[in-house]
């Protein structure tokens, strides 16, 4: 059983880092398409459409832009794997810094946005299974269909005007109330760090800050898990061991969320990487709405300012976390379910 397990997280393991370096691959390709010589990468990098030929060429001499593709791809893997990621020529500081500052703001909404979307989805996804061809069934299908269908924008610009410049209930940008003195850094998180220092009125400003974009992006993601939540239960509910759970005496109730809703929530293990990473993609976007400054703040600048090695090295933490994910979920499933481990 143990062999099996270590095998099954190797292979995974190395799928993983195939994945990574073809997202690298693609990620190098794509930059060639749109800038197809040294010079035009160059001028990218230089963040300076008319920057002088000697520093465009000190800059294809520094950054290696006149070799092969194959060498560029090694030379940035091996960067990478020494923790250095370039340096931002719009920032004029180390890439590193950057992504260190924007993406525990973005995990800090990411994180809470899928658990609420697991939570929501789970609970709509039993009432619609307990109340199957019902009204209630009906209703739930078609709220989730709705938000699911649904561009993120859409969401969050409904929420936006809707909470917070009707009815002013929460604030429309910002990540916290810039009065507010921020508590000493212990961590890379500013809620941790308000949480540490007890500082419970910046908490609740970051909180109070946090509720639109959460919302927002657990709204466009919660109909995935209803869905598969109902079908998955349905499923359950029509076996013989839900049967004879009834049979026993335990009421209907007990065996829908206790037994059956148990059950069902293993796929959901695949399922919740799959959300989180669905919510990094979906932050681009909000974030820009609500000027939320996390990493989709900051790609969206990055585009807007041709940043290629922002592009870049986002675009590359962004796959990481996401395969990372898919990896933790792959293990999880395969201790889980030992079925799994025979694919």
């Amino acid at each position: 059983m143990s062999a099996n397990i270590g095998i099954f997280i190797i292979r995974r393991i190395i799928n993983a880092i195939i994945t990574l370096i073809l997202l690298i691959v693609i990620l190098f390709i794509l930059i060639h398409i749109i800038a197809p010589s040294p010079l035009a990468l160059a001028r990218i990098y230089a963040a300076n459409p008319h920057a002088p030929y000697s520093e465009l060429d000190q800059i294809i001499k520094e950054y290696g832009l006149n070799k092969p593709l194959y060498v560029q791809i090694i030379n940035y893997i091996i960067n990478v794997l020494h923790g250095n990621l370039g340096f931002d020529p719009i920032y004029k500081v180390p890439e590193i810094s950057l992504i260190g500052q924007y993406l525990p703001i973005t995990l800090e909404l990411v994180i809470p946005a899928t658990i609420l979307a697991v939570v929501i989805g789970l609970l709509s996804g039993a009432v619609a299974a307990s109340n199957r061809n019902k009204p209630l069934d009906y209703f739930v299908k078609g709220v989730y269909l709705v938000t699911w269908a649904s561009p993120p924008f859409l969401v969050a610009t409904a929420l936006l005007i809707f909470f917070a410049f009707d009815l002013h209930l929460l604030p429309s940008n910002g990540v916290v109330n810039p009065t507010l003195t921020a508590p000493p850094k212990y961590t890379p998180f500013p809620v941790l760090n308000s949480i540490v220092a007890g500082d419970w009125t910046y908490f609740a400003s970051l909180v109070h800050h946090m509720v639109l974009p959460v919302l927002s992006l657990s709204l466009v993601s919660f109909g995935i898990v209803t869905r598969l939540t109902r079908a998955s239960m349905l499923d359950y509910m029509d076996t013989d061991f839900a049967r004879l759970s009834l049979m026993k005496g335990l009421s209907r109730r007990r065996v829908i969320y206790g037994v059956v809703l148990r059950n069902a929530s293993i796929p959901l293990i695949t399922l919740i990487a799959l959300l989180f990473g669905y919510s990094v993609a979906g932050a681009v976007v909000i974030e820009d709405i609500y000027h939320y400054f996390g990493m989709g703040y900051f790609i969206t600048q990055a585009i807007f300012n041709l940043d290629y090695i922002a592009i870049l090295d986002t675009t590359l933490i962004i796959g990481i976390s996401i395969i990372a994910a898919n990896l933790i979920a792959d293990i999880l499933y395969g201790v889980v379910d030992p079925r799994v481990r025979l694919e």
